[in-house]
């Protein structure tokens, strides 16, 4: 709704001397065709800080999971993030090591979908830089080109409400978990049948007797990881990411 009403105030103001309210809105967005096309209107940090203090106690857990389904350029994804970095460095400053994999564990747990091209390049380009300049890594660190694969596989440019990448497959989310000693675990999900749980588990629902793990099973399961093979597995995903 508030967006639909911006974007009528826009294309009034096309017409019409702008208002303070729309040159204030102005400020959040990138264009007017766009707010017209894709309803685009970007959350100010304000709000963004305000939302967040609605869940604190889960930004603040570096494993908690949290899903943006329209991430722009990450004005919340960012904030999960750097909230979680400091869970790290509060819980594991003193060890390179706990803090290095723990970092990336806080990124493993950030998810978004975005629907156009160049927000979503600019989300994961903005989240890379948290976590480079938190860890100070080079681009020939194991640890960056690591969190570049991360982030090709939960930042995913496609459309929440189809739940279809831009290339029009189902969209499939990696569940990462820290096994510790440097080892991560990854399973694969797909979010269609991922958004389906609370109906299975519904009372009265013809499939409420069943156990979650009878029908949410991973469509592929991988063996545990290191950085360096997260890191390996780069440009492949380099190739996919559009």
């Amino acid at each position: 709704m508030r967006r639909r009403l911006i974007a009528q105030a826009l294309v009034r103001s096309d017409q019409e001397e702008a208002s303070p309210e729309v040159d204030r809105f102005m400020n959040y967005v990138k264009s007017k065709q766009r707010v017209a096309d894709h309803g685009e209107v970007f959350t100010p940090p304000w709000m963004v800080e305000a939302m967040l203090d609605l869940v604190k106690d889960e930004t603040e857990r570096i494993d908690s999971r949290f899903l943006e389904p329209a991430s722009g350029s990450g004005n919340f994804l960012v904030r999960i993030l750097q909230r979680k970095l400091a869970a790290v460095e509060l819980k594991f400053g003193k060890s390179d090591f706990e803090k290095q994999h723990y970092a990336l564990l806080a990124l493993m747990c950030t998810y978004g979908i975005e629907l156009l091209p160049d927000n979503i390049a600019e989300c994961r380009a903005n989240m890379l830089e948290i976590l480079v300049d938190y860890l100070n890594l080079e681009e020939s660190h194991d640890l960056y080109r690591a969190a570049c694969y991360v982030l090709s596989q939960n930042l995913v440019h496609g459309d929440a409400l189809t739940m279809r990448t831009s290339n029009g497959q189902a969209i499939t989310f990696a569940e990462w978990g820290y096994l510790g000693k440097g080892k991560f675990q990854r399973r694969d999900f797909r979010l269609d049948i991922l958004t389906q749980m609370s109906t299975f588990g519904a009372e009265g629902s013809l499939f409420a007797h069943l156990w979650k793990h009878e029908i949410f099973t991973p469509t592929k399961t991988y063996p545990p990881m290191t950085v360096s093979e997260l890191a390996a597995a780069t440009g492949d995903a380099a190739k996919e990411a559009v």
